[in-house]
């Protein structure tokens, strides 16, 4: 059983209350998401409260593997189909028959898989290769993204009739930044979760100045970091220190005053030195410059993210994370 569905935010409450509705429908599913944000863990939730429950939960993620890898892990080979099929291998379709088979990352599944797949969704089966057997699987299809796959669909990368077939049910997860609220409720699920598994139940819960500057911290790698930084802290027992490492120069800003104030109210300079890291100046610098960088070449490319990415030569993902980041919107 996977874990539960964490957090009181209203984000969290309506897509609960959206898993009650659908659960039960067997109608697919994407669920959209920066990575991290716990995309496995609503699929899971759906799963759990669907007549379903019980049988196969598989998943496979399609930015993992190279195309041909990827085709024979979902459909199967026969015995000698390629070099190196020693053997008959069943795919993730025939093994999540009755049950659930989640597409992790299907914005990255390339073209011609994507066409194989909606023949699949069709209704018309699929043929293990190197097999002209035609087999029809009764599996209910969930997907989960970072893309943007309406941008996908515009650019030629992602299938209209595929997100048709796929987007009947949308949930997005909202990053964990936009819901502070449920923090605490997650370091205190997983605290108690990993001090058992590690065998630390001697160390304490963070205190209120270490967990108020855990709700105030960014999270970019959103609850997996969470998790991370729990696991790393139960390790070496230091909260201080692990905090510490976590907000160095990074994402705690609100409080410091810009260079140019620095630099035009002398008064500062002797007020309190605590504000001179040369980390945090430098960061907020960085911030000031990208913002204006990336705002530039999104209205100059009419905010073709694909576009920018390429002139910015980042991923599509830290563009996104950039935009958020930075507040960057886009001019009317």
């Amino acid at each position: 059983m996977g874990p539960p569905l964490i957090g009181v935010s209203r984000d969290i409450v309506r897509i609960r209350e959206l898993i009650d509705h659908v659960a039960g429908t067997g109608l697919n599913v994407v669920i959209y998401g920066e990575s991290g944000v716990g995309k496995e863990v609503v699929a899971q939730n759906l799963y759990q409260k669907s007549p379903r429950a019980g049988q196969p939960f598989i998943k496979i993620n399609c930015a993992a593997l190279p195309e041909g890898l990827l085709e024979s892990e979902l459909f199967g080979y026969e015995q000698g189909a390629f070099t190196g099929a020693q053997r008959k291998k069943r795919g993730k379709f025939e093994l999540a028959n009755k049950g659930v088979l989640l597409l992790d990352e299907i914005g990255d599944m390339s073209l011609p898989l994507q066409a194989k797949l909606l023949h699949v969704l069709q209704g018309s089966g699929f043929s293990p290769l190197g097999s002209e057997k035609n087999i029809k699987s009764d599996t209910w299809i969930m997907a989960s993204t970072n893309n943007d796959l309406d941008e996908n669909i515009k650019n030629g990368k992602f299938r209209e009739d595929l997100y048709y077939r796929l987007n009947i049910i949308k949930i997005y997860i909202q990053p964990l930044r936009k819901r502070p609220e449920d923090i605490p409720l997650l370091i205190d699920y997983y605290f108690k979760r990993y001090s058992f598994n590690l065998d630390k139940k001697d160390i304490k819960k963070p205190g209120k100045s270490i967990l108020d500057r855990l709700i105030k911290y960014h999270w970019p790698g959103n609850v997996r970091e969470l998790q991370n930084v729990l696991k790393r802290m139960l390790a070496l027992g230091s909260w201080d220190k692990i905090v510490d490492e976590l907000t160095s120069g990074h994402h705690e800003l609100d409080s410091i005053p810009s260079v140019k104030t620095y630099l035009e109210t002398p008064s500062i300079l002797t007020s309190d030195l605590s504000l001179f890291s040369l980390k945090k100046i430098r960061k907020k610098a960085i911030d000031s410059v990208e913002k204006e960088v990336i705002s530039h070449v999104l209205n100059e490319t009419g905010w073709n993210r694909t576009k920018a990415t390429k002139i910015l030569k980042i991923s599509y993902k830290t563009l996104l994370y950039k935009i958020s980041e930075l507040g960057i919107k886009e001019k009317k």
